[in-house]
């Protein structure tokens, strides 16, 4: 059986994001998409956008890991969203280091973290909610070796 396409992946992310909302009341697919959007603009491959599609869809129990493992999607694009999906528990350190051990994956995580950093989007929020992510995100920047924005 062929892989999945890239629409046909959009077109799962989409159905199962639908539903969603951010921190902010949002539609969550406004962030997918510009997470797809910046792995494009930074070069990134087929696989990488397919990936960023998909990046949150464990975590955020939209899929299930067991939806991953049996998809009919590279096994490098697998990788990719296991990398990106942040375990129950784990810390920052070790999420990173999955994240820089995973070839591809460092590139969609700075993607992730420009629109989650997002000035504009984080004024949507009240401030000290705001001042948490805004560290957050920071730190998540150092640890990955990423420039400051």
């Amino acid at each position: 059986m062929p892989d999945l396409t890239l629409d046909q992946v959009e077109a799962i992310a989409r159905e199962g994001h639908a539903h969603q909302r951010d921190k902010a009341g949002r539609p969550y697919l406004e962030h997918v998409q510009a997470v797809v959007d910046g792995v494009r603009e930074r070069g990134g491959s087929d696989e990488q956008i397919a990936a960023a599609w998909l990046h949150d869809t464990i975590e955020d129990d939209v899929l299930s890991r067991e939806w991953l493992e049996s998809a009919e999607l590279p096994q490098n694009v697998k990788d990719l969203v296991d990398a990106m999906t942040k375990r129950p528990g784990e810390g920052d350190e070790s999420y990173t280091q999955r994240i820089l051990a995973t070839p591809g994956t460092r590139l969609i995580k700075e993607a992730d973290l420009a629109h989650n950093a997002d000035p504009a989007r984080l004024a949507l929020l009240d401030e000290p909610t705001r001042t948490q992510l805004g560290e957050k995100y920071a730190r998540m920047r150092r640890l990955l070796g990423l420039q400051e924005l």
